[in-house]
C-alpha cells in the first residue's frame, strides 16, 4: 500500500490579472450591478439567480461568485464564447447543463468550489467534456466521493491544477486521475482519506506539488514519487514513513509530516534536493538507549509490510535511521514538540547547509557542542522549553557558533553556558535565557571564592541587539554586566531587586536602548536614582507591578511612544500641565490596576483627550470607600472631593466654637439667677464666717 501527502500552499489562483487601457490606465463600466473593466465582468454578490444576458459579447473573464444561481443552462454562456475564466464560487449549484459549455472551446480556468454538485455530477461531468482548453479546475467543497471524482475528471487531459479539498473522498486507487498525464499540482486536504492503493499516482508523472493535509493516513510506506518536489501530509494519523529503496533521484524540496503520529524520524529518499523538512508535534525519538545490544547493529526494527499476497519485510537502524538520508542541502528543519531525549553522534554533521533549527518542547537534558556541530551555516537555533541542564562546548572550538544570529534557551535548567560561548558568535543577535536559574558576569568576589556555578558574559558582545532573561532569579546587576553591548531590547522582568532600586546598571546602554521591559523587580519611587530621561532612544518602557507611587521621569526620552504603568502603587494621576508634556509624545499608556483616589485624577481628562491609554475603560478610583470607573465620575469634581479639600482645622473650630459659646451663656445665666442661694449653700457646707 502506498500512501502519500504533501506541503503544497496551493493558493488556486484562478484569476491573476492586469487590466489597461491604450494610454495605461485600466477603465471601468457598470452594467446591470456588474463592473465591467477591460474584458472582466465581475458580477460577484449581486443576488442574480440567472446569469446575465446584457453582458459584453467579447468578455474573457466572468466572475459569479456568491448569487443563488442554482443552475447553469445550457444557454447560460452562449453570448460569451471568449471566455477564459469562469468562477462561480458558493452560487448554490446543483445543476450543471450537459450543453452548458457549449461553444466554450477557449476556457481555461473553471472555479466551481462550495457548491452542490455531488446532487447532478452525472450530467456536469458530461457538461466537462467539452472543455478541451481547460487548464484550471477547482471542486472544492462539493460532496464529493472518489467515484464522482473519477467521473468528473475522466478524459479532461489538458488539466494542469486540480483542487479537490473539502470533499467526502476516502480512498483513492489508479482510476481516479486516469489519463491526466499534464496535472501538476493537486490538492486533496480536509477529505477523509485513509488509503491510497499502490499505483495511485503512477500516470502523474508532471505532478509537482501534492497536498494531502487533514486527512486520515495511517502510514507511508515505500514512497516513490520521485518527480514531487512538494509534498504535505500534515495533520493526518502517520505513525511510519519509509521511502521506497534503490537508487532512484528524488526532486522532493519540502517534505511537512508535522502534526501526526510519528514514532521514529522518517526513512526519507535519496533526495538531495531537501530544503524544508518539518516534523512538528509528533511522537518521535531516538530510541538507542533502550536496546540492551552489544553492537548498534543489532539495534533495529523490523517492518512487515503485507500488499496482497506479497510480503516485504524493511530493516531499520532505530537509532540511526537518518543515516541513509542525503540532507547535505537541508536548509529548515522542525523537530519540535516531539520525545527526542538526544541527538545521535553525527546527527547535525550530515546537514552542513542547515540554517534553521527548531527543537523546541522536547525532552533533551544535555547537548553537546563538536566540531560540525552545530553546521556553521546555523542562523537560527531554538532550544527553549526542554530540559537542559548542560551545554557543553568541546574544546578547541572557539567560534563553533559564528553564523548563529537567534539562539533561544528559554524555559530549562540551565546554570550557565560554556565559558566564552557567546564571544565566539560574531554574528548574533538575539539571545533568549528566560526562566534559567543563571547568574551574569562579573559575580560578587564571595560567590566566586564559593565555587557558585559559572556566570553567562554578555560583555563586549558587539553584534548583540535583543536580550531576554525574564524570571532568571537575577541578583542586583553590576553596573558594567552590558559593557560593550548597543542592546536595543532588554527584558529583566521577574527579577525581584535586580535593579536594586537605581537604572545605573543599565547607563551603559542607555545611548541605544529602545525597548525596555522591568515588570516586577521590585522598582519604588523613593529613589532619586529611578531617572529615565537619559534614555534618549527608549521608545518603549513596561514597569508594570511594581511599587511606584508616582510616575517615572520619562522627561528626556523625546522617543517614548509605550508606557505601562500597570499593577503599581499609583493613587494620583498627574496634574493637567503635566499630563499634557508626558503624553505628547505617547501612544500608548496602561495605567490601570492602580489605587488611585478619585480626588487625585485631575489630569485624567487632558490624558484621555489625547487619547494615549490604551486601558482607559479599566481604570478605577476610590471614592468614599466605593470603586469607580473613571470614565463613569461626573464632570468636575466629585461633591464628597470638597468636602474633603476644605481645611479641616477651621472646619473643627467653626463646628465646636458655638457650642462652647452656648455653654458659656448657659453657664452665666444659671450663675446669676441662683447667686445668693448658691452663696449661702456654699457658705453653709464650708463653715464659712459672715462678718458683720
Amino acid at each position: 500500500m502506498e500512501l502519500l501527502p504533501l506541503w503544497l500552499c496551493l493558493g488556486f489562483h484562478f484569476l491573476t490579472l492586469e487590466w489597461r487601457n491604450r494610454s495605461g490606465m485600466a477603465t471601468a463600466a457598470s452594467q446591470a450591478g456588474c463592473e465591467l473593466v477591460d474584458g472582466v465582468a465581475d458580477c460577484r454578490g449581486q443576488n442574480l439567480e440567472s446569469v446575465p444576458g446584457d453582458l459584453p459579447p467579447h468578455s474573457r473573464t466572468l466572475l459569479l461568485d456568491a448569487n443563488p444561481l442554482s443552475t447553469l443552462w445550457n444557454h447560460s454562456l452562449q453570448r460569451y464564447p471568449l471566455l477564459e475564466s469562469l468562477s462561480l464560487r458558493g452560487c448554490r449549484l446543483q445543476r450543471v447543463g450537459r450543453g452548458a459549455f457549449r461553444g466554450q472551446a477557449g476556457l481555461r480556468s473553471l472555479a466551481l468550489p462550495d457548491n452542490a454538485l455531488s446532487e447532478r455530477y452525472r450530467e456536469t461531468a458530461a457538461a466537462f467534456r467539452g472543455l478541451r482548453a481547460l487548464r484550471r479546475l477547482d471542486l472544492a467543497g462539493n460532496s464529493l466521493t472518489e467515484d464522482m471524482a473519477a467521473l468528473l475528471l475522466w478524459n479532461l487531459s489538458s488539466l494542469e491544477s486540480v483542487s479537490l479539498a473539502r470533499n467526502t473522498i476516502m480512498r483513492l486507487d489508479d482510476s481516479v486521475f486516469a489519463g491526466l498525464g499534464r496535472l501538476r499540482e493537486l490538492d486533496l486536504q480536509r477529505n477523509y482519506i485513509f488509503e491510497i492503493e499502490g499505483g495511485a499516482f503512477d500516470g502523474l508523472t508532471e505532478l509537482r506539488h501534492l497536498n494531502l493535509a487533514y486527512n486520515n493516513l495511517p502510514c507511508i510506506v515505500d514512497f516513490s514519487l520521485t518527480q514531487l518536489r512538494f509534498l504535505n501530509v500534515s495533520y493526518n494519523a502517520l505513525e511510519w514513513f519509509l521511502a521506497a529503496g534503490g537508487e532512484a533521484a528524488f526532486e522532493l524540496e519540502t517534505l511537512d509530516l508535522s502534526h501526526n503520529q510519528l514514532l521514529f524520524f522518517p526513512l526519507l529518499p535519496q533526495c538531495r534536493k531537501l530544503r524544508t523538512l518539518l516534523l512538528r508535534d509528533n511522537n518521535m525519538g531516538f530510541y538507542r538507549d533502550l536496546y540492551n545490544a552489544s553492537s548498534p547493529r543489532d539495534m533495529v526494527a523490523q517492518f512487515l509490510l503485507v500488499d496482497g499476497n506479497v510480503t516485504n519485510v524493511t530493516t531499520v537502524n532505530l537509532w540511526e535511521e537518518f543515516a541513509s538520508s542525503d540532507l547535505a542541502d537541508l536548509r529548515f528543519l522542525d523537530m519540535s514538540q516531539n520525545q527526542f531525549q538526544y541527538l545521535p553522534d553525527g546527527f547535525l554533521k550530515k546537514m552542513p547547509s542547515l540554517s534553521h533549527l527548531n527543537l523546541n518542547q522536547n525532552c533533551l537534558v544535555t547537548l553537546h557542542l563538536r566540531e560540525h556541530e552545530p553546521p556553521g551555516a546555523l542562523t537560527e537555533l531554538d532550544l527553549s522549553q526542554n530540559q537542559l541542564s548542560e551545554l557543553r562546548l568541546a574544546p578547541g572550538l572557539p567560534g563553533c557558533l559564528r553564523s548563529l544570529r537567534s539562539f533561544n534557551l528559554s524555559s530549562n535548567r540551565l546554570p550557565g553556558v560554556p565559558a566564552g560561548l557567546f564571544a565566539g558568535a560574531r554574528n548574533i543577535t538575539t539571545v533568549d535565557l528566560s526562566r534559567n536559574p543563571i547568574s551574569l558576569c562579573p559575580q560578587p568576589a564571595g560567590l566566586e571564592r564559593l565555587g557558585a556555578p559559572s556566570c553567562v558574559d554578555f560583555r563586549n558582545v558587539a553584534s548583540l541587539r535583543s536580550l531576554s532573561l525574564e524570571g532568571c532569579g537575577l541578583g542586583a546587576l553590576h553596573d558594567c554586566s552590558f559593557q560593550g553591548t548597543a542592546l536595543t531590547h532588554l527584558d529583566l522582568s521577574g527579577n525581584w531587586g535586580v535593579l536594586n532600586g537605581t537604572v545605573a546598571p543599565l547607563r551603559g546602554t542607555a545611548r541605544t536602548l529602545q525597548v525596555l521591559s522591568l515588570r516586577n523587580v521590585g522598582l519604588s519611587s523613593g529613589s532619586a536614582e529611578l531617572d529615565f530621561s537619559g534614555f534618549g532612544r527608549l521608545r518603549a518602557l513596561d514597569l508594570s507591578g511594581n511599587s511606584l507611587t508616582s510616575l517615572p521621569r520619562v522627561g528626556g526620552s523625546p522617543a517614548l511612544r509605550s508606557l505601562d504603568l500597570r499593577r503599581n502603587s499609583l493613587t494620583a494621576l498627574p496634574r493637567t500641565a503635566v499630563s499634557e508634556r508626558l503624553a505628547r509624545g505617547l501612544r500608548t499608556i496602561y495605567l490601570s490596576q492602580n489605587p488611585y483616589d478619585c480626588c487625585g485624577v485631575e489630569g485624567w481628562g487632558s490624558l484621555r483627550r489625547l487619547h494615549a491609554v490604551a486601558d482607559w475603560a479599566m481604570v478605577t478610583c476610590n471614592l468614599s470607600s466605593k470603586v469607580v470607573r473613571l470614565a463613569e465620575l461626573p464632570g468636575g469634581v466629585p461633591q464628597d472631593c470638597k468636602w474633603e479639600r476644605v481645611d479641616m482645622g477651621l472646619l473643627y473650630l467653626v463646628l465646636v466654637l458655638p457650642s462652647c459659646l452656648t455653654l458659656l451663656v448657659a453657664c452665666t445665666v444659671i450663675f446669676l439667677t441662683f447667686r445668693k442661694p448658691l452663696l449661702q449653700v456654699i457658705k453653709s457646707r464650708c463653715h464659712w464666717s459672715s462678718i458683720y
